[in-house]
């Protein structure tokens, strides 16, 4: 197959690019100028450089594609830089869909998020279901993933929390460290992209993507130092009501790893059951504890 794939470059679409090359597919890549050193180099891998947010950018690149996977998203915004949840989550999204149409593309992966509610607490949760939306008002031929937080050795998540138990004697731990997460690996999410391809009965579903087993953050701060060698991480856990300020005072800097939204959805939890996509697509979720020594190669 000929397939169109946004956020290419990103953390999970480096993975799926060579996937989707190695089982001898075909792929346009979509790369912002400034970006094409990131994407893998293969004669089955084409650049289409453009902007997800302009839709002119898209038609060309989506001409005679068989399929569209859609991966692009943030978990930060920068307004002053024009990138917020409602541009590069549902503008994106509807531009897509316009491209998709304009070139009779039916076919349509769509990378979403668990939590993705239409009365979310935060804006990313509100943008993605909006997202959504688009789609399941569309005649394409869509499914929806919302995976839990996704591990592997490029995740920003598990990277940050590594560089705080490398430098700090006590790690800060928002609140009681309690609230629970049920991470899925990076692997496995861009294998079900590939089935999802050769899978008719996918169509017009959703699907919670999530690892075998949930743990607390105490938990996942615990596993990250011993695979860094580190052993039972010394936390200081930190009263709510004095975080939340601190957070609200700080996330304007680039360099601080948390935002309000992140506050918000990180003592949320994020744990759904995986059953139905478990079930659907073959797939024996791997857990944190299992493909937490993947995430640090050299170790």
């Amino acid at each position: 197959m000929k397939i169109f794939v946004t956020g290419g470059t990103g953390f999970v679409g480096n993975v799926l690019v060579r996937l989707l090359a190695a089982t001898g597919h075909q792929i346009v890549a979509l790369v912002r100028p400034g970006s094409e050193e990131n994407l893998l180099k293969s004669p089955r891998v084409k650049m289409h450089l453009g902007d997800v947010t302009d839709h002119n950018d898209l038609a060309d690149g989506v001409h005679n594609c068989d399929a569209i996977i859609h991966l692009i998203g943030i978990i930060r915004e920068y307004p002053d830089q024009g990138v917020t949840f409602s541009k590069l989550h549902v503008d994106a999204t509807r531009n897509l869909i316009q491209a998709a149409n304009s070139q009779n593309v039916k076919r349509f992966l769509h990378m979403s998020a668990n939590g993705a509610e239409e009365d979310g607490r935060t804006e990313y949760q509100r943008s993605k279901w909006q997202a959504e939306q688009l789609l399941r008002r569309s005649e394409l031929d869509w499914t929806i993933f919302r995976p839990s937080l996704i591990f592997g050795p490029e995740s920003d998540f598990i990277q940050t929390l590594a560089g705080q138990v490398k430098k700090l004697p006590l790690v800060p731990v928002p609140g009681d460290g309690k609230y629970r997460m049920q991470p899925v690996a990076v692997e496995q999410v861009a294998e079900t992209y590939l089935k999802a391809l050769s899978i008719p009965e996918t169509i017009h579903q959703t699907y919670h993507l999530a690892g075998s087993k949930s743990y607390d953050f105490n938990e996942v701060l615990d596993l990250v130092g011993g695979a860094l060698g580190k052993g039972s991480v010394t936390k200081v856990h930190q009263p709510v009501a004095i975080v939340k300020p601190a957070v609200k005072l700080l996330q304007g800097f680039d360099s601080f790893p948390l935002t309000e939204d992140q506050l918000v959805m990180l003592l949320e939890g994020n744990e759904c059951d995986p059953q139905r996509w478990k079930e659907t697509f073959g797939i024996e979720p791997r857990s944190l504890a299992e493909g937490i020594n993947d995430c640090f190669p050299f170790i």
